[in-house]
């Protein structure tokens, strides 16, 4: 086993699976000779040469659409997004054409989508959204939003190899803060599964990404401070959404409150205490309770940051109160 950064694991999974299939390439803004804007594909070009690593013109759109057609043609693309806010330039592209084309004319179109997303880096509002909600409604589409290095590796190999276009978020707060051993050989994590990243049994946080970490510093203090036992639920993927897990942690515990990044309207949230609602909600005890960010662009002030987006104490604030009921 190896010890990587997040940023590295990426990294590591755009390697391997280049060396293992020659019909997989990059194209992307400044991934060449800069290594992309966060260095994420630092050294590719020298290994894979500039057929494999494209450097492209600013239009979101146009090299979306490049990779579309490549991948009709049995290619099998990854496109960075410089930073994922500007997906929605490409949004048109994503939605009406690649997740439709299967549907509309049987084309394959195996592609990756992924970019760095998220905020806790003072970013402001252009360079810090998380858009994955803008897509879950989308069919065709598969959402993926790993919280360590080992699953940002093992889903980024899982992604390019599966024959449905894939979003990838990569939180750029995470790329250099954490670090883990991966584990040898072809490490693959499937699409559409979750991951218990803590057991318990008295109330369940339902919740993906850097918040993850979140959770798990809150649920440390709940357990010191209030004898608390929380279960942490990683969701990883967003679309499929892996309900047998989400069902069993309601099960299990009976408390459940969903923590994310995005804001609160029309965020992941919602759809996950939906299913709740559909599939098991006779094993409630309590209402299901949410810390999301506000719903208001994301302010470059540190302290604005800081407010409008969930903290450890916010999840600890609600956990306290869920446990009450």
């Amino acid at each position: 086993m190896a010890e990587a950064t997040y940023l590295e694991a990426i990294r590591q999974a755009l390697f391997e699976e280049m060396e293992r299939d020659e019909n997989v390439f990059l194209l992307g803004e400044d991934i060449g000779a800069y290594g992309g804007a966060f260095k994420v594909t630092d050294g590719l070009l020298d290994r894979f040469g500039e057929q494999r690593v494209i450097d492209t013109p600013i239009s979101e759109a146009g090299f979306v659409g490049a990779a579309a057609g490549a991948a009709h043609m049995g290619m099998r693309p990854v496109v960075e997004m410089q930073f994922i806010d500007f997906i929605s330039c490409a949004y048109d592209m994503l939605t009406n054409y690649v997740a439709t084309s299967r549907y509309r004319a049987m084309l394959p179109c195996p592609m990756v989508v992924r970019g760095p997303s998220g905020g806790y880096v003072r970013g402001g509002p252009f360079h810090s959204q998380n858009p994955e909600a803008a897509f879950l409604h989308t069919p065709g589409l598969k959402i993926v939003y790993p919280a360590t290095a080992s699953d940002a590796k093992g889903l980024l190999k899982a992604a390019i190899r599966d024959d449905d276009p894939v979003l990838f978020f990569e939180h750029k707060y995470l790329y250099r803060r954490i670090k883990e051993d991966l584990p040898d050989g072809d490490h693959v994590v499937p699409i559409g599964r979750a991951r218990t990243a803590r057991e318990g049994k008295d109330l369940s946080i339902i919740t993906y990404a850097a918040t993850v970490w979140k959770a798990l510093e809150a649920a440390e203090q709940l357990e010191k401070e209030d004898g608390l036992s929380v279960e942490i639920i990683d969701l990883r993927s967003l679309l499929p959404m892996d309900d047998a897990a989400i069902v069993e942690t309601v099960k299990k515990t009976n408390r459940v409150m969903i923590v994310h990044e995005d804001t609160r309207t029309g965020g992941v949230a919602g759809e996950v205490a939906a299913r709740i609602n559909e599939q098991a909600f006779e094993w409630l005890d309590a209402p299901i309770l949410r810390v999301t960010a506000a719903d208001v662009p994301l302010p470059y002030s540190p302290p604005l940051e800081d407010y409008v987006l969930p903290q450890t104490t916010d999840i600890v604030a609600v956990a306290r109160k869920l446990a009450a009921y």
